[in-house]
């Protein structure tokens, strides 16, 4: 019988730095280091390159380890197609460390399927309603901070007294982008957009 191989997923958001927890999980559990993949971007999908690189390396013969279930995923339609992927599809064993349950090389009756499923339903949609409850949340903190008074975004670059002036002189090439932006004050870029307001109004 050919031994088992195992493989260890890591994800850290963008805005996650450090994946050294996750790397170490996954040592703990025996995955080789150069079995474990990593993509550094948000868990709304699985449109991840090493995601999918290592999905190509799984079979019936192999172990995937993650750390957490949100490590894997948050969408709760995506995670559990993915789940059915690796486990069905693929016949890999799949296992959650944060969570012995989420365990598929254990109780492969019906019934111990069956948990699984139920367990990791559960989970994946308590991932998604947290994250859609953060997002309005943010949605609501912005609405109010909004009716404060408070301005998002860039602020509002305000037209140059001379700004007509230049423009037409730059227009009829009397003068380069380079010097029209640097009468008006403004970096090129902005003069340029600025100009290009100026001609559809």
């Amino acid at each position: 019988m050919e031994k088992q191989k195992i493989y260890g997923y890591i994800r850290v958001s963008t805005r996650e730095q450090n994946e050294d927890r996750q790397r170490i999980a996954l040592r703990q559990m025996g995955v080789p280091p150069q079995r474990i993949y990593m993509d550094r971007q948000s868990g709304k999908d699985f449109d991840r390159p090493q995601y999918k690189k290592m999905l190509k390396k799984l079979d019936k013969n192999s172990v995937l380890f993650v750390k957490s279930i949100d490590r894997l995923g948050r969408n709760y339609r995506d995670l559990n197609e993915q789940w059915r992927i690796i486990t069905k599809e693929k016949g890999a064993d799949l296992v959650v460390i944060d969570m012995p349950i989420l365990d598929t090389r254990q109780e492969k009756n019906l019934i111990g399927t069956l948990i699984s499923d139920i367990v990791l339903a559960l989970l994946s949609y308590a991932a998604e309603n947290e994250r859609m409850n953060i997002r309005q949340r943010q949605a609501e903190g912005i609405a109010a901070a909004k009716a404060r008074g408070v301005q998002f975004g860039r602020p509002e670059v305000r037209m140059p007294d001379n700004f007509q002036e230049v423009f037409q002189k730059w227009q009829e090439k009397k003068i380069t982008l380079r010097q029209a932006a640097k009468a008006c004050g403004m970096p090129k870029s902005t003069f340029f957009d600025k100009a290009r307001e100026w001609e559809q109004e």
